[in-house]
């Protein structure tokens, strides 16, 4: 069942998802060759914590993070700890908050220093393509329609969707009904309305679209062990189109 919100829930909400994109700035300044994926996530914590918020990811279904923290090939689900972050590296950080019992979540890749055209251009089309699905995010409109869109830009572009890990809706739990696949045919699914909060992510590689879990049970790598990039908002849709929950 898809949950459409209240003004009062979508407002509560926008403070949920403006802590989260707070805190992708905290990070963002912090990331730098030499620093470790748990520095960051110790950051990411407190700072969650001293916006009255909790870290949505910490204790989730047993995860150790307050962070996601995935480098170079490892796509989604990275435990933080370690890991040091070298120059030329990238690291996609997704980050949850829990703000009055509504979460925000995003999902942000970012360069480590100085980083191959190569890379830069798996960042620009992941990046872009996630507002080439959200461009369809209009009630009315077919849930489908942001799948197609986001494949449809893509796939030309020589790079791959992932399909094993999809999109979703957010509010009191941190993954609700409907699931978003980030390609498919166009419209198929549930019509958008006004009140329903989504997270869009599309998860893209710069090899073959095939992916495998580590054997810490968390950590999902391409199986070519070539790159991949992870963008994502949360977004209320509204009478209009859609409004990005997840900005400062």
């Amino acid at each position: 069942m898809i949950i459409c919100k209240t003004s009062r829930e979508l407002d509560i909400m926008r403070e949920a998802g403006r802590i989260v994109a707070l805190t992708h700035q905290k990070l963002e300044q912090n990331i730098q060759p030499g620093i470790t994926t748990g520095e960051l996530d110790k950051i990411a914590d407190e700072f969650i914590r001293s916006m009255d918020a909790i870290p949505s990811f910490k204790g989730y279904n047993g995860f150790r993070g307050s962070i996601c923290a995935s480098v170079n090939e490892e796509l989604v689900h990275g435990i933080p700890g370690d890991r040091v972050l070298n120059e030329g590296d990238i690291i996609s950080i997704d980050i949850g908050a829990k703000y009055k019992g509504y979460h925000g979540d995003s999902a942000w890749t970012y360069p480590v220093g100085a980083v191959d055209d190569e890379t830069m251009e798996l960042l620009r089309v992941t990046e872009q393509s996630l507002f080439k699905g959200l461009d369809e995010a209009k009630p009315g409109v077919r849930l489908s329609n942001i799948s197609h869109a986001i494949q449809s830009f893509v796939e030309p572009e020589g790079f791959s969707i992932v399909r094993e890990y999809v999109g979703h809706g957010v509010g009191q739990e941190l993954h609700e009904d409907p699931q978003i696949p980030h390609y498919g045919p166009p419209n198929k699914g549930p019509r958008l309305k006004p009140g329903m909060v989504l997270a869009v992510e599309p998860m893209v590689n710069a090899g073959s679209r095939y992916v495998k879990t580590l054997g810490d049970h968390w950590t999902v790598v391409t199986q070519d062990g070539k790159r991949c990039a992870h963008f994502e908002h949360t977004i209320a849709i509204t009478d209009e189109g859609y409004e990005i929950l997840t900005k400062s």
